[in-house]
């Protein structure tokens, strides 16, 4: 199969990313974007962009401020600094992720918003999509997509339900199934990736987070996949090799291509 993992983190260990890189390829993961959220996450998303090799996956960069970056106390929005990107020439595919979480920090719902409104104006001003983080946010996030009418990127990782998913494509959005898609109490999210447009569909680990079965309880990884193609290929009644295909060339319009 030929697959693109839309969604990846990764640590800033260079040899531990190297193998990570070069596990994904052997297992038909021939492109992946590295995605960061935090400026730990973004140092690391850099370094799996710059690990690249001839027998590695084709790496894109998303880089951004997510949720948990904003301040509690409320002030002005932190803004990452791009400019080292920027200068560089190396080009980003996207901003994120970002995005809102209200079931972890309930208290920081209005900084959350203010941050990714900011985080959506930055994306604009690069004329990038984004990477969507949403939790226990749905009015909220949907609200602040509307007041910034914003209308291009991934809801990454969708755990919501059909009600919810139905104005995200309105929108314009993509749908990214993950791993969760496997799991058994997870119907609402195998409704949802039965209702996904075909041209509106992507995968993703979110690795190192939530390994599909029958890898639950280890670190998810990109060479991972698979594992949730085949799965989601058989609740869309259709073969593993069909839908990584589909899913490759959706994300392949979205994403931008990068260069080292």
């Amino acid at each position: 199969m030929n697959l693109f993992d839309t969604h990846a983190h990764f640590s800033c260990d260079a040899e531990k990313t190297a193998a990570t890189l070069a596990r994904a390829y052997e297992a038909g993961v021939t492109q992946l974007m590295a995605v960061g959220g935090s400026p730990e996450l973004n140092r690391a998303a850099m370094l799996a962009y710059e690990t690249v090799r001839d027998s590695t996956p084709n790496v894109r960069l998303a880089l951004g401020l997510d949720r948990d970056q904003a301040s509690p106390a409320g002030g002005s929005c932190p803004r990452y600094d791009f400019s080292p990107i920027i200068d560089n020439r190396k080009s980003l595919a996207a901003v994120g992720e970002i995005g809102l979480d209200f079931h972890y920090a309930p208290e920081t719902a209005k900084a959350q918003c203010d941050l990714f409104a900011a985080q959506l104006e930055l994306a604009r001003e690069l004329n990038l999509p984004v990477v969507i983080h949403t939790r226990d946010a749905d009015d909220a996030t949907l609200g602040v997509l509307d007041e910034n009418d914003f209308h291009n990127g991934i809801i990454h990782c969708f755990t919501g339900s059909v009600p919810f998913e139905r104005p995200l494509l309105d929108r314009g959005f993509m749908i990214s199934i993950s791993g969760i898609v496997t799991f058994r109490a997870a119907e609402n999210v195998r409704e949802a990736a039965r209702y996904a447009p075909d041209d509106r569909l992507l995968v993703e680990t979110d690795s190192p987070f939530l390994a599909p079965v029958p890898m639950r309880g280890k670190e998810n990884e990109p060479s991972f996949l698979p594992h949730t193609v085949r799965f989601l290929a058989e609740q869309r009644k259709t073969t593993a090799e069909s839908l990584a295909l589909l899913t490759t060339a959706n994300a392949e319009k979205l994403l931008p291509p990068s260069t080292p």
